[in-house]
């Protein structure tokens, strides 16, 4: 009883559900405008909305070069990166649920590479672990492979980039905190302007140059460009960032295993994706690789 009235549990709940509903939101938006111009123009309302704010505030903070280049370099790659590898994936008929599955292992990744960034090396078990949780990413993507002769069998590997991405994003982000104690530090919505004028610039180029930024403008799309801007961008983050004031980072980024059961059950009820045997059996798998890192941390911490 005493869960029910830790307001962080209900953060946690809101979180892994506003998190995850940028699958199915962007799903809804593809098909009005390209995977590009979506992010796009996400970012660059967002980046506008974040500027009249910290205007209004009078919160404006002009950083250093090198901290500048640092926000932006993470901002593309954790944003832009990360987004536009989901959507292709998306865009390419990979099944929401499956995209999840893959983009789950970046907290994985990160505590397995770790070590040789910032230091914190992971233990053999944890590896056991990293190993454990790919195998249950073969198991579902090798059974969509053999059932699905429609989709391309390299959409399929199109979501590791999005793992490489934030992966090293959340690597350079972590060096950056335990070996620069003089480097300028920014407050939480000030980073994310940066990070999202940056991902904003870098939107441009394929955007225009690819998909000449054709929209069609519709009710639905409007509304679900609101609630990826509103909901996710700012309410998802804004909820993370609270978590990680009130949990160690390894409980928070545990939040993220729950992206595929929550994503395919969102993808059943919005579009009728009813998830495979295989893809429940390669969820299973990686719940038992998870459960190797985050149980082998704890006897280490």
């Amino acid at each position: 009883m005493q869960y029910l009235n830790n307001p962080t549990v209900y953060r946690a709940i809101a979180f892994v559900l506003l998190w995850n509903s940028g699958f199915i939101g962007a799903e809804y938006g593809l098909p009005y405008m390209g995977t590009f111009t979506l992010l796009f123009v996400r970012y660059a309302i967002l980046s506008l909305c974040l500027l009249g704010y910290l205007m209004v505030k009078q919160e404006w903070v002009l950083p250093d070069q090198k901290t500048l280049a640092h926000t932006a370099l993470v901002g593309i790659l954790a944003h832009g990166v990360w987004l536009s590898c989901a959507l292709l994936a998306l865009e390419a008929n990979v099944p929401a649920g499956i995209v999840a599955l893959v983009v789950a292992l970046q907290p994985l990744a990160t505590g397995a590479f770790s070590g040789l960034v910032v230091g914190e090396r992971a233990s053999l078990v944890q590896w056991c672990g990293l190993v454990v949780g790919f195998l249950g990413i073969a198991i579902a993507i090798g059974t969509r492979l053999q059932l699905n002769n429609d989709i391309s069998p390299f959409a399929y590997f199109i979501p590791f980039g999005s793992v490489i991405a934030i992966t090293i994003a959340s690597l350079l982000q972590r060096r950056r905190e335990t070996r620069s104690q003089k480097t300028m530090s920014l407050p939480v919505t000030v980073t994310l302007f940066y990070q999202s004028l940056a991902t904003t610039l870098a939107l441009a180029i394929p955007a225009v140059m690819i998909e000449q930024l054709q929209t069609q403008w519709t009710v639905p799309l409007v509304t679900t460009l609101s609630w990826l801007i509103f909901g996710v961008s700012l309410g998802a983050y804004s909820l993370m960032w609270q978590l990680l004031s009130r949990l160690d980072a390894t409980r928070v980024a545990s939040l993220f295993y729950f992206g595929p059961p929550v994503t395919m059950v969102m993808a059943w009820i919005a579009f009728g994706d009813i998830p495979q045997l295989a893809d429940i059996v390669g969820l299973f798998v990686v719940v038992i690789g998870v459960l190797l890192v985050q149980l082998s941390r704890k006897r280490l911490g």
